[in-house]
């Protein structure tokens, strides 16, 4: 059974993300998935084989690809594979009835964002999607190499290092450098705690939002203990954190 609480699905979007929806069960497809998935504001095509992936791609790129593990012609995990590898920061969401953990991780694996085991909540589907969606135009607006903060507080090194206003640099985690990349692109503007979670996980739904509040810390210990200088990096209460500057 497929559930949606349709009275809580949010506004269609002026420019909504294009949500390729690929699955061979035509019920299923075009009487739920493709359906409740317009009502949460995505525009989507709706196709049952792979092999029409590639006419898709040529009319227009689409931001997220919802498939099916079991197809007919191949399965999904080779499906995803061939994406991640072609199509670069393309969302993907796998949906499927084999739940098993070993499944899950191999679907990650193949590149898959979120992984989903039927039936599926269409609420939690459609969560997801804009979850992932945040997640990509973030990503997105992260410069791959240097982002400065008005030339104090810096990030070198393809962003895995940062520079303190007198020189001095600390290595970075990678999730260090995603956390500090979104922050200062927005200097002095408070980058809300969803957008930061989003950039740490491909599933929010399981994600303990205080561990972002561990790693904040643990990064201001680290530099401080690093550099001898405090990283100008405020929590904002109830909202986010904030990268401030003169």
């Amino acid at each position: 059974m497929y559930f949606s609480n349709q009275a809580n699905l949010p506004s269609a979007e002026p420019s909504a993300l294009r949500v390729v929806v690929l699955e061979d069960d035509d019920m299923l497809r075009d009487q739920i998935l493709a359906p409740n998935l317009r009502r949460f504001g995505f525009d989507v095509v709706a196709i049952g084989h792979p092999a029409e992936l590639d006419g898709i791609f040529i009319q227009r790129r689409p931001d997220i690809v919802v498939l099916d593990v079991g197809l007919p012609e191949r399965d999904g995990f080779s499906v995803s594979r061939e994406l991640r590898a072609t199509q670069g920061g393309i969302g993907i969401v796998m949906l499927t009835g084999r739940g098993d953990s070993a499944n899950r991780v191999r679907g990650l694996g193949e590149g898959a964002d979120a992984y989903l085991a039927k039936p599926v909540d269409i609420d939690v589907l459609g969560a997801t999607l804009h979850s992932l969606a945040r997640r990509l135009r973030m990503q997105q607006m992260i410069p791959p190499a240097i982002t400065p903060v008005r030339r104090e507080w810096s990030l070198d090194n393809g962003g895995w290092a940062l520079r303190s206003p007198k020189g001095n640099t600390v290595a970075l985690t990678k999730t260090e450098s995603r956390l500090l990349s979104a922050l200062m692109l927005l200097p002095n503007n408070v980058v809300p705690r969803e957008d930061l979670i989003g950039l740490l996980t491909d599933n929010v739904f399981e994600f303990d939002p205080h561990r972002l509040d561990s790693i904040i810390h643990r990064l201001r210990r680290k530099v401080r203990d690093a550099l001898g200088e405090p990283l100008p990096l405020n929590a904002v209460h109830g909202e986010g954190y904030v990268i401030v500057t003169p």
